[in-house]
């Protein structure tokens, strides 16, 4: 597949790159800073922009398959971007005629899972409201996914780790995996390149876990 990947000097989105070079897949990589960006292959293209003109976006998403995003907030001194940045996106993808969009938002934003302990629900709640500033970015921007023509698809994980791809998890569509309290950055990457062309993903929050 020919694929676009915003966000990818970050830990989602540079597992992307590496994994759909890997699977021989033709990568356009969006980053606002090459000097950053340290992956190389044959079929890589790095594409720079700082995402503020959607229609300077168009040439980096036409044409492709899917376009996958690990764009959001490092802090909550970010919060915000995740909703900025993204509407740049879908207006781009909107132009050029490009309809698959895979973005990466967080566990709290879904449904909680079914048969939660107390425990688990007083982990996530302590979560929400340090973090809620991030969450209710994920939120505004999983509208606008909503509001597009675009079909997509919102990849939601719990607390993200560094630990390699492994390819063992759990991922409910429309929902959230019961007790699934960590996944690796890798593993979220894997399930977004397995999702790209899962006509039951789309225009669906999914949950992923371990």
């Amino acid at each position: 597949m020919k694929l676009t990947v915003f966000g990818a000097t970050g830990g989602i989105g540079r597992e992307i790159v590496r994994q759909a070079l890997d699977a021989g897949h033709e990568v356009t990589a969006v980053v606002r800073d090459p000097a950053r960006f340290t992956v190389t292959g044959p079929r890589l293209e790095v594409f720079r922009s700082d995402l503020s003109d959607p229609e300077a976006l168009r040439p980096a998403v036409a044409g492709r398959h899917a376009v996958l995003s690990g764009l959001g907030a490092r802090g909550l001194a970010d919060a915000g971007v995740a909703t900025r940045l993204t509407r740049s996106v879908l207006r781009a993808m909107e132009a050029a005629g490009t309809r698959r969009l895979l973005v990466v938002s967080a566990a709290p934003v879904g449904p909680p899972p079914e048969r939660q302990s107390l425990a688990d629900k007083a982990v996530v709640a302590a979560v929400s409201a340090t973090l809620r500033k991030i969450y209710d970015d994920l939120r505004e921007m999983e509208a606008e996914l909503a509001a597009s023509g675009t079909d997509w698809t919102s990849v939601r994980p719990p607390r993200l780790t560094d630990q390699p791809v492994t390819g063992h998890y759990r991922h409910v569509v429309g929902g959230t995996p019961v007790k699934g309290r960590t996944i690796a950055r890798a593993d979220v990457a894997h399930a977004m390149l397995a999702m790209a062309d899962d006509p039951a993903t789309v225009r669906q929050g999914v949950g992923i876990a371990y």
